[in-house]
Order: C-alpha cells, then sequence, then structure tokens
C-alpha cells in the first residue's frame, strides 16, 4: 500500500496527476476531474491549517478506531459517493474551480508542503481526527489515489 511520505510512491501520484485533463472521464460519482483537483487541494490546505473546517455530520461508527484501520490500514477500495465537509466539497462551500492548470498547480504546491511536514504538526483530520506519521502518509497517498482511480488515471 502507498506511503505519501515515500519519495517514489509520491512522485508516482505526481505523474498520474499530470496525465489528468479537463476532459476525463469519471467512473463514479459527480466530480468533475476540475472540482477534483480543487477539492484535493483544499483537503491538504485544511490538514496544513490553511483551511478552516467544521466537523461534518458522520456517524459515530465511522469515527472509531475500527474505521480508521480499515480506510487506512486494509488493501480495500474506499467507497465510492461517501459526503466530505462542506469546506471541501466544490458545490457546498469548496474552493470553485476557475483555471485547470493554477488549480493544478495550487494541488502540487499543497502536496509539497504536505511531504515537507512528513506527518508532523497537522490539523486533526475531519473525521478521523489526530493521525500517527504512518496514517498520515496513508491518508494522503489513499485520499489522492482514490480520486485519481475517479478519472482512470
Amino acid at each position: 500500500m502507498g506511503n505519501f511520505f515515500d519519495a517514489g510512491d509520491r512522485a508516482e501520484l505526481e505523474a498520474r496527476l499530470k496525465d489528468l485533463t479537463p476532459d476525463h472521464a469519471g467512473s463514479w460519482g459527480r466530480m468533475s476531474p476540475h472540482q477534483a483537483v480543487c477539492h484535493l487541494a483544499d483537503s491538504f490546505m485544511a490538514v496544513l491549517g490553511d483551511r478552516a473546517l467544521t466537523s461534518p455530520r458522520v456517524p459515530w461508527y465511522v469515527r472509531t478506531a475500527f474505521a480508521r484501520f480499515a480506510a487506512l490500514t486494509l488493501p480495500l477500495p474506499w467507497p465510492k459517493g461517501v459526503p466530505t465537509a462542506p469546506e471541501m466539497d466544490q458545490e457546498n462551500g469548496g474552493t470553485t474551480p476557475e483555471d485547470f492548470e493554477r488549480d493544478r498547480a495550487r494541488l502540487e504546491a499543497a502536496m509539497e508542503r504536505f511531504a515537507a511536514r512528513g506527518g508532523e504538526g497537522l490539523e486533526p483530520h475531519v473525521v478521523f481526527g489526530e493521525l500517527s506519521v504512518g496514517e498520515w502518509g496513508r491518508w494522503g497517498y489513499r485520499h489522492t489515489d482514490h480520486h485519481l482511480r475517479q478519472f482512470d488515471v
């Protein structure tokens, strides 16, 4: 399973991100590729402390150690269509897509800053709360991978 803090795994995600175009068709969900780029940037910026979040209403069982373990450790695909916090939903308070290349550059910069932190000094995850360095590395990889897979990239 990939880890965002592994240089090879991160390079693979960065190459796939460069292959993403606004014209890619999604395999699931409502997001366009451009919305996914903004969603990922908003997500990284939230844990970097650059984007204030309210806690979304999630069922109690999603906040359990088992759910965190399943999402970040088990090699199972993430479920499709899971609602996100309003501040990361491009139709409900997230960053509005404007210019694809500029928004992709914003995501790349946020990814670089997240990698530089190495899992230290991050804000609690909006759903999972406090994460270990290893969990942050898996979250960064799995979340990015999930949305790139959405567009078969």
